[in-house]
């Protein structure tokens, strides 16, 4: 199986990108986490980009704040899937939903809701189920247990109401 890299700009991004983790550890899914810098590492973020598909990676996400370009120079050095996550390090995180959401045509970066790696995390395994039915088998199965649990808090509350 491909594996997953959570990239992140700062060590003080880790409290929202760890978010993901649990997500690919339950699923299976082989990961590594990286620090790695748009702008104070550009040299090291474009070689991991540039060899991560050849090091087995299947899916980057990348996390950034504030002008979060981490995104885009990782999709800029690969063909590979880049989910950006735009962190609140600033702004509520506007600039960084922007700033990932608005990338010039020919380097497309997923993005999701702002601190939102938890949804990364199952965005880059529904991108390696496509060619993995185990994975896809493991992400239904969660689908309908997420199901069950929102039908069950349904009739707990409504069993409190009547």
């Amino acid at each position: 199986m491909k594996r997953v890299a959570v990239v992140m700009g700062s060590e003080r991004d880790l409290p929202v990108m760890e978010k993901a983790l649990p997500i690919l550890k339950e699923l299976g899914i082989p990961f590594s986490v990286h620090v790695l810098s748009a702008h104070r590492t550009p040299i090291q973020a474009a070689e991991f980009a540039r060899t991560a598909a050849s090091n087995g990676y299947g899916v980057l996400i990348a996390g950034a704040g504030m002008a979060a370009h981490l995104g885009g120079v990782l999709a800029s050095y690969t063909l590979l899937p880049v989910i950006g996550v735009p962190l609140s390090a600033s702004l509520g995180g506007l600039d960084a939903l922007l700033a990932i959401a608005q990338m010039p045509s020919g380097i497309p970066v997923a993005t999701v809701a702002i601190d939102g790696s938890a949804n990364a995390a199952l965005l880059a395994a529904q991108i390696l189920a496509l060619n993995d039915e185990n994975l896809a088998n493991k992400l239904a199965k969660r689908r309908l247990e997420a199901e069950q649990a929102v039908l069950d808090a349904h009739e707990k509350i409504n069993r409190s109401f009547t």
